[in-house]
């Protein structure tokens, strides 16, 4: 396929200065790729100002804040087999969507491609990217790079029909760590998951109080509830521990937050198969060490 056929979609909620920045970088890309904007029920006039300034652009306006679910409604609109991921404040490089798409295309089991995220103006390696190169699960042939079972979202290539297959992103989740529990329904559903390094999305990540008490309790809820869907219940209750003494002053707010969901999770857990709890362990014990 070509890599024009790679649609970009954006999910987005009262940031519009940022957001018409980002499509304005994203029109001058040479793969001049389609943009979808799904906005959140932005107060800020975000739609009336992208539907005036970036007409080739489609807006997809809801009426409430879907959090990172919000993709969905994008994923389900398009028809194309590849979606890039961005975020209001992220984009891709130059020739990032074609590598993309010879890899997906080389690679057809892989249903999440995680790209090489570059921060800020001083382009620092995302933390979470630099994991991902050092990944102990290896290389199989025909991959861009290492199997990996997670991703930033902000960066990342989606196989659309696998990622709409297993429910795509949790509407619960909100935005904040929603990438792991998707990332383990795509591997338990027998798909692969791969870290990219020339495929290159920038990001740059404004003061919007992301990292305030409730941004990290909503990631850390996030995270308690995807561990307790997926890992054995000893395995559960030693990571909660560490996922809470992490949280910091919100792991009260944490905890408070993942009891209310608790029912629910209780209903859907499923704990992960063996062979893909061992490759986590794997990970898990690299980033620890």
């Amino acid at each position: 396929m070509g890599a024009s056929a790679v649609p970009v979609v954006i999910v987005s909620r009262d940031r519009r200065e940022r957001l018409l920045s980002t499509l304005a970088r994203l029109a001058a890309l040479p793969e001049r790729p389609a943009v979808v904007v799904v906005d959140n029920g932005s107060r800020d006039r975000t739609v009336e100002a992208v539907r005036a300034r970036h007409r080739e652009v489609e807006v997809i306006a809801l009426d409430r804040d879907r959090g990172a679910s919000a993709r969905n409604v994008a994923l389900r609109a398009l028809d194309a087999p590849y979606v890039a991921l961005c975020d209001d404040d992220s984009w891709w490089a130059p020739g990032a969507l074609t590598r993309a798409a010879r890899a997906m295309d080389a690679a057809p089991r892989v249903a999440v491609l995680a790209a090489r995220v570059l921060v800020g103006d001083d382009a620092r390696l995302d933390p979470t990217c630099a994991l991902m190169a050092r990944s102990p699960l290896g290389r199989d042939p025909g991959l861009p790079g290492p199997r990996v079972l997670g991703f930033v979202a902000c960066g990342a290539v989606v196989r659309r029909e696998a990622v709409l297959a297993v429910g795509g992103f949790d509407e619960h989740y909100g935005i904040g760590g929603e990438e792991s529990r998707l990332a383990l329904d795509l591997a338990r559903a027998g798909w692969w998951l791969a870290y990219a390094p020339d495929v290159v999305a920038h990001h740059h990540p404004g003061d919007r109080g992301r990292r305030g008490p409730w941004r990290r309790a909503r990631t850390a809820r996030n995270d308690l509830w995807t561990t307790w869907l997926h890992r054995s219940l000893p395995t559960a209750a030693r990571r909660s521990a560490g996922i809470l003494a992490g949280a910091g002053a919100a792991a009260p707010l944490a905890a408070a937050a993942a009891l209310r969901g608790a029912p629910r999770i209780a209903r859907r857990r499923r704990p992960l198969a063996a062979a893909i709890e061992r490759d986590l362990r794997l990970i898990e014990r690299q980033a620890a060490g």
